[in-house]
């Protein structure tokens, strides 16, 4: 039988899995359904449209599933809401919020881990195994592929796509997309391609090498990105090329591609980066 302290309120159609742990002072309101193994520790508040997986843990003050932050919307309307998958880890003061779209919810994979304060947007998509480190910032609709990692203080524009293993450094950030296993130094700026994540996963001598070569073809030779792309089209066949190819043909923002640590004044001013 769940474990409901009883200073925790549940308010609304609320289905928790038998072994689901509430902890002191946790607010839960709507239609919410919290898988197996979840536990709220403290001053957690959850609010539906909620769909939660098995083993996700939310530390004191994590607020999951609230209104987007959009004066054009209703606060008070449901959508769609936030769906999340297994094994996630929200630390404290972590805030997600729920979609702005009628048919899809924003969306949180399995054993992804949010540190202290960071914050994803209305209708964003993170994949698996992805880490927000503190201060991390998605902006609405960003979508995060698998095994993304995001320094303290970062930033992700609304719409842009990080692509699988990325990496952005603490305090840079990106208003275009980012290119699998590619490294942000600064705003828009790759500095090097993420060998640490690389290995992890352990890529081969090989595999490692054709990431280079992307690299050096779009960020280091000056070419422009439609020569650039018809050289990685040569070499298609190849999976680590061809997971290239597919994500520059679904990039719809144009491509993180000038390279170094340091950017200019007027590369570090790009809008507003989260909404």
């Amino acid at each position: 039988m769940p474990k409901v302290h009883p200073t925790a309120i549940l308010d609304g159609e609320v289905e928790l899995a038998d072994d689901v742990e509430i902890g002191p002072w946790c607010l839960l309101s709507g239609s919410i359904r919290l898988g197996p193994g979840c536990r709220l520790m403290a001053r957690v508040t959850l609010q539906g449209p909620l769909v939660v997986g098995a083993n996700n843990l939310f530390w004191p003050n994590s607020c999951i599933g609230t209104a987007p932050q959009s004066a054009r919307f209703d606060p008070f309307h449901a959508g769609p809401g936030t769906v999340i998958g297994d094994g996630n880890s929200f630390r404290e003061q972590v805030t997600i919020h729920r979609a702005t779209h009628e048919s899809d919810p924003t969306r949180i994979g399995d054993r992804n881990y949010f540190m202290v304060g960071s914050h994803a947007g209305h209708d964003v998509q993170v994949g698996n195994n992805c880490t927000l480190a503190n201060g991390s910032l998605l902006g609405g609709h960003a979508i995060l592929e698998d095994g993304v990692l995001t320094g303290g203080n970062s930033a992700v524009h609304q719409f842009c796509r990080v692509g699988t293993g990325a990496m952005i450094s603490g305090c840079a950030a990106v208003s275009l997309d980012l290119m699998p296993h590619f490294t942000v130094s600064a705003i828009n700026f790759a500095g090097s391609i993420n060998m640490v994540g690389l290995r992890r996963r352990n890529f081969s001598l090989e595999q490692i090498a054709a990431v280079r070569w992307v690299y050096k073809t779009f960020c280091r030779d000056g070419l422009s990105v439609r020569v650039a792309t018809d050289r990685l089209r040569s070499r298609a066949g190849d999976p680590v090329i061809d997971q290239y190819i597919e994500f520059v043909d679904r990039s719809s923002r144009g491509l993180v591609t000038r390279h170094g640590r340091e950017a200019s004044e007027r590369d570090q001013s790009v809008g507003d980066l989260v909404h």
